[in-house]
């Protein structure tokens, strides 16, 4: 039987998400912990590979097993008893035999945290910027992203993807108690994408860059017309939707 784990992670202390020769992933812990109690070798599939850093409030993994009922009842219990205390688990589903955690993924939501101001908590979970942002600026800049559908501008260099086509259905930034939030959700996004949008924003925000010369920084495609890509602390997965078919 095929399952659907949902669960979250602050990505500070991990590598990403996808286990690494020589650093500690969330893949990892969570496959060795999965593996124990079911005491059986046990790969989990997720819905994306976080870099190092990134965060995520809804994620979501498959993996094959038979167990019975009794057991799945009791397993997100004894899972979060067995993780570290920055990966939890929320609920456990099963779903069809040719359910997939990647690839039947509808729309992936992100959120970026930027503080304006210095604050004593939580540093790791926000980049600080001390200058002045144009908030409209910024704004009028991030709907001009859901004119276009090719986003190789933004994407990391030397990518093995076949297409930098993406589905960009929202994009907005909002303002929070220590500075902004950026929201933009989409069907898939590309290799750094997301923090070199950000980057890009921040810079016409700080008038670096012209709102005019939007169109042909993303037109171009090349990722040196864009900006700097800001630091992964700040960001956040948030939100991952299904087809709801695919659950039994």
């Amino acid at each position: 039987m095929r399952y659907f784990l949902e669960f979250s992670y602050a990505g500070t202390n991990y590598h990403g998400w996808q286990i690494q020769p020589n650093a500690i992933s969330i893949q990892e812990v969570m496959e060795n912990a999965l593996s124990t109690l079911l005491k059986s070798p046990t790969t989990l599939l997720a819905a994306g590979r976080t870099d190092t850093g990134v965060h995520a409030r809804q994620m979501f993994a498959h993996f094959d097993s038979n167990f019975n009922v009794e057991f799945q009842q009791k397993l997100v219990y004894q899972l979060n008893q067995f993780l570290p205390s920055d990966i939890v688990i929320h609920s456990l589903r099963q779903v069809k035999l040719d359910a997939h955690a990647r690839f039947d993924a509808l729309l992936r939501t992100y959120e970026y945290h930027i503080s304006i101001k210095k604050v004593a908590f939580e540093n790791d979970l926000h980049y600080q910027v001390n200058q002045t942002l144009d908030f409209d600026l910024m704004n009028a800049a991030a709907q001009i992203l859901l004119e276009y559908q090719d986003f190789e501008s933004f994407s990391k260099s030397k990518t093995d993807v076949k297409t930098f086509l993406c589905d960009i259905s929202y994009a907005k930034w909002t303002n929070s108690e220590k500075g902004y939030i950026f929201t933009i959700t989409a069907n898939r996004f590309l290799r750094n994408m997301v923090r070199s949008i950000v980057g890009t924003l921040i810079e016409i925000g700080l008038k670096k860059k012209k709102l005019e010369k939007f169109h042909q920084i993303i037109s171009v495609k090349k990722r040196s017309a864009a900006g700097f890509s800001v630091p992964a602390k700040g960001l956040f997965l948030t939100k991952i939707k299904y087809p709801d078919n695919i659950y039994i």
